[in-house]
């Protein structure tokens, strides 16, 4: 059996990366398999151990960390988060494309670890774009807004290290742009 791509999916925060892979993620032809991450955080009601998250402690997180078990990880407001290596790399030998939808830092270390990966980078069409995105959302007060802004502005800058770009303009479009993607790679794996 075919060992299954490592794809990687980034850009900044309200770009829409969530809501593309909604419009592809069961696309049976592309033989995905979404990565679930491990994180020390409790879980929220009705999320599934297994299936939402690996949930897990920071002794077992820092051992993990320890023995370089993670492909990617980060600490975020007093939690870990990350992505297992040997859970990617079962889904892969059982010839799965394993889709990590993470943020650039995240995406920086898997790039590291594993140069093969194909990596996508989503674009808003114009920052003012994505500042009426993240203003949209109306979750967050100003504060939160002007941090996720600065913070997309300096991941705008990481754009030049993947291998492929797609304008979230429209997101079926952006959709359809990275099936295509991923499908040539399929190919190019095979021949």
């Amino acid at each position: 059996m075919k060992k299954g791509l490592l794809i990687i999916i980034s850009g900044p925060s309200g770009v829409g990366k969530g809501t593309i892979r909604n419009y592809f993620m069961d696309d049976a032809s592309l033989k995905l398999a979404y990565s679930i991450s491990m994180t020390t955080r409790a879980p929220r009601e009705n999320e599934v151990d297994g299936k939402d998250y690996f949930f897990t402690t920071k002794e077992q997180f820092e051992q993990a960390i320890k023995q370089d078990k993670l492909l990617e990880w980060a600490e975020f407001v007093g939690n870990y988060y990350g992505t297992p290596l040997s859970y990617v790399e079962k889904l892969r030998n059982e010839g799965k494309n394993v889709l990590l939808e993470i943020e650039v830092q995240g995406a920086t270390q898997v790039r590291t670890k594993c140069p093969d990966a194909l990596s996508i980078f989503i674009i808003p069409p114009s920052m003012e774009e994505l500042e009426n995105r993240i203003r949209g959302r109306r979750s967050e007060p100003e504060e939160i807004v002007q941090q996720r802004l600065a913070k997309a502005a300096g991941e705008m800058k990481m754009v030049k290290d993947y291998k492929y770009v797609v304008c979230n303009d429209d997101p079926q479009l952006a959709a359809d742009m990275i099936s295509l993607i991923i499908k040539r790679h399929m190919k190019s794996e095979l021949s």
